[in-house]
């Protein structure tokens, strides 16, 4: 039996349960927010607080909250201590309901999750301005599977990081499971967001996003691989990171008129959902575009890591020269730079380039699957050599800025 795990957002959305605010848990289907409230509801619960918990993909759980605006403010604020409601943008006038709890100074805490980020937006922008404190949900990342007893890293390669791939057993039971939840992300997420003749081309777009993940991408690029017009594949981008299944990474740059502008670096927020796009679910070792596994692993784990005075972007010149990402704490950037493997120790040439057109970079990295070590610069800046899944590791990052 496979032990619970403790997401990283935990403890922080737990201090929550004391403050006024609306709580809200956003992410992308299956990324185990629905259980990440019922283990909040379970903490609440043995601190000797009332709870009530609302599915509303559940009809019945939607009805019993489908009364007129004052009915369900009442409801919510008059029988507990805590109130959870999952997939919150169900709720009818969700928006205005809570910002009159917030508003009336009621005792209630709420807790409330959602996938369908166009619709969340639509509820937050305005009414709950001020009202709300936003938490982001991700696949299970390196550090957190790391809390799995024997669990080996190379599996997150192949399989990605949904948790419930973890209850699976089998290569064919994991691959229809990540099948499934594609085929849930395109029928409710978003079928009734496109015309219904577009869904076959957004499928394309889907693919051929899988295909060029890592690489700089325009949309004027993709639009000629699909058919579809450069406009279309610009909302259908926008429709993706609104859904949180595509992250885009923008280009660095301090000089804009020498770096590129308008492209961008694309990826899946799991590496299982692009592979079962691609239908390759080899392990990483058998896999010709394995630089890329390594390199959106890495990505992967570092995203849940970014406080508010960070980000992650890639450099590249019109020279072609580049660096994998460069992260940016204060808008100091670190370059980083991965490798699926180093054969001798060599720093990179752009992880070189950049630390000379970028003075105050105070360091970079190269994550690999070979080499630990650390080199040092003439005028002293170092460049760490370390393990793609050191990327994973909560203090090693954070020893990295201290």
């Amino acid at each position: 039996m496979i032990k619970m795990i403790e997401r990283l957002c935990f403890q922080g959305l737990w201090r929550q349960h004391s403050k006024r605010e609306i709580s809200i848990i956003l992410g992308a289907r299956q990324v185990g927010k629905s259980t990440l409230l019922r283990q909040l509801q379970a903490k609440a619960e043995r601190a000797g607080l009332t709870t009530l918990f609302f599915d509303l993909e559940q009809p019945s759980h939607l009805q019993e909250l489908a009364g007129n605006q004052e009915q369900v403010i009442q409801k919510l604020g008059a029988r507990s201590d805590i109130v959870f409601i999952d997939e919150f943008h169900y709720l009818k006038n969700a928006s205005k309901i809570f910002k009159a709890i917030y508003d009336s100074n009621q005792k209630v805490k709420v807790y409330a999750s959602g996938s369908s980020s166009l619709e969340i937006h639509k509820h937050l922008k305005e009414s709950l301005a001020g009202r709300f404190l936003k938490t982001m949900v991700f696949p299970f990342s390196g550090n957190e599977l790391s809390e799995i007893r024997g669990f080996d890293l190379s599996q997150y390669l192949q399989w990605g990081g949904l948790p419930g791939l973890l209850h699976q057993k089998g290569s064919e039971a994991k691959g229809r499971l990540l099948e499934n939840i594609l085929s849930t992300y395109i029928t409710k997420d978003v079928k009734g967001l496109i015309r219904e003749e577009n869904v076959r081309a957004f499928n394309s777009l889907l693919y051929s996003l899988a295909q060029a993940q890592g690489s700089i991408s325009c949309a004027s690029n993709l639009a000629r691989e699909t058919g579809l017009s450069e406009s279309t594949v610009s909302r259908h981008l926008e429709l993706m990171s609104q859904t949180y299944v595509l992250y885009g990474l923008n280009s660095y740059s301090t000089n804009l008129a020498n770096e590129l502008k308008k492209s961008k670096k694309y990826y899946f927020y799991d590496l299982g959902i692009r592979n079962i796009l691609l239908k390759d679910l080899r392990k990483a070792q058998m896999r010709e575009d394995k630089g890329v596994l390594y390199e959106t692993a890495v990505l992967l784990n570092l995203i849940p890591q970014l406080k508010p005075n960070m980000e992650i972007r890639f450099w590249r010149t019109k020279k072609q020269e580049e660096v994998d990402f460069i992260l940016l704490k204060n808008r100091i950037p670190v370059p980083m730079e991965v490798k699926s493997a180093l054969q001798k120790l060599e720093i990179p040439y752009g992880i070189s380039l950049f630390m000379r057109k970028y003075p105050k970079a105070p360091f970079g990295m190269v994550f690999n699957t070979t080499l630990e070590e650390t080199v040092s610069l003439p005028d002293r800046r170092k460049i760490y050599f370390k393990s793609w899944e050191n990327s994973a590791s909560l203090k090693f990052m954070q020893s990295l800025f201290d």
